[in-house]
């Protein structure tokens, strides 16, 4: 099973039975005494109310965790160390770097490779560098320069290239991005849930905002240039799977997204959409399983500028602690979701 995968309650037996199979998988981090931990660690257990499970070495140490000297468990990442070399070959070339040549940097067979950094990350390697060239692109374009010259300043051969990589994911071109949705067709509504009025609207590709307690003037705010308009019958469909998201969490149909962000800002959104209903992250884990382990402050950065709420779960991500910490929408909002995704919510 992927470590992603595994429950804290799995987690938590796992090393209730000290199994070795899982070291290097997840680290149990003890906040009672301050270290972290193999799963398999020969030390006596703690309090399980004591115990936060961490997917990495890095994750646990940015929460303030020292490594066990019994078990030692940094001396087991070299997955992590793979991970963080790839990251910084990528976002240093221009061009894409094959996956044959990763494997020779790191010593990683391709296949392995390609497995390793998708589960730290989210994306595979040619995905985070599409999603570098697309951040690189978006901030040419921003800084004034017409749509050419700033897609060849962002590593693309031509906009033919640039158009043809993104056709799948982009519902508005790139000179939309510079000009406040121009061009773009928006259609939105703002709908009647048990948590209040939420606000719904999509692009043809679909939903670049879900949020709670605004309206038309809003999505004004984001897109003064895009052609608003309100319902739809093809809306209306996306509209009612979008509702049963929020009344049921975690229980709703594939819902497609048109959302945009840097590179390290979609390995968090991503990250976030790998949370099972009913579990929670730290900031520092999700810090890490995005590839900078240190950007605790920008994980939660990233977290409060997903536009689509509940669809893309940023309410499961809470402090190291447990406490839940913030959200754009409020606490009460925040933890009403959670209890719904609880198996007896």
């Amino acid at each position: 099973m992927e470590p992603q995968h595994l429950s804290d309650n799995q987690r938590w037996q796992i090393a209730l039975a000290k199994d070795r199979n899982f070291d290097g998988v997840f680290v149990t981090g003890v906040h009672s005494t301050g270290i972290y931990c193999r799963p398999s660690c020969p030390a006596r257990k703690p309090l399980r109310k004591n115990v936060v499970f961490y997917l990495t070495c890095a994750a646990a140490e940015a929460a303030g965790l020292r490594p066990c000297k019994r078990c030692t468990p940094e001396t087991i990442a070299p997955d992590e160390q793979a991970v963080l070399r790839c990251l910084d070959v990528l976002r240093r070339s221009e061009t894409l770097v094959s996956l044959g040549k990763l494997g020779v940097i790191t010593g990683y067979s391709p296949t392995h490779l390609q497995r390793v950094f998708k589960r730290a990350v989210g994306l595979s390697p040619a995905a985070y560098h599409r999603a570098l060239r697309r951040e690189r692109a978006s901030e040419a374009l921003s800084s004034g320069l017409n749509v050419t010259d700033a897609l060849y300043s962002a590593g693309y051969s031509g906009p033919s290239r640039f158009y043809d990589e993104n056709k799948d994911r982009l519902g508005m071109t790139a000179s939309a991005w510079s000009n406040g949705g121009r061009g773009a067709v928006i259609r939105y509504k703002v709908a009647d849930t048990s948590l209040g009025p939420m606000l719904v609207a999509a692009t043809d590709k679909g939903v670049c905002r879900l949020s709670f307690a605004e309206d038309r003037n809003e999505l004004e705010k984001r897109f003064p240039n895009a052609e608003l308009i309100e319902g739809g019958a093809e809306f209306s469909k996306m509209l009612a799977d979008v509702v049963a998201a929020v009344e049921q969490p975690g229980h709703a149909p594939h819902i497609p997204l048109d959302v945009k962000g840097t590179a390290f800002q979609e390995a968090v959104w991503e990250q976030l959409r790998q949370i099972p209903p009913g579990e929670t992250r730290s900031y520092a884990e999700i810090a890490a399983a995005a590839g900078n382990p240190k950007a605790v402050r920008a994980a939660g950065s990233a977290n409060g500028a997903n536009s689509v709420a509940v669809l893309i779960p940023c309410h499961r991500v809470v402090r190291s602690d447990g406490s839940l910490g913030g959200y754009a929408y409020g606490t009460e909002i925040k933890q009403e979701l959670l209890k719904r995704e609880q198996p007896d919510g």
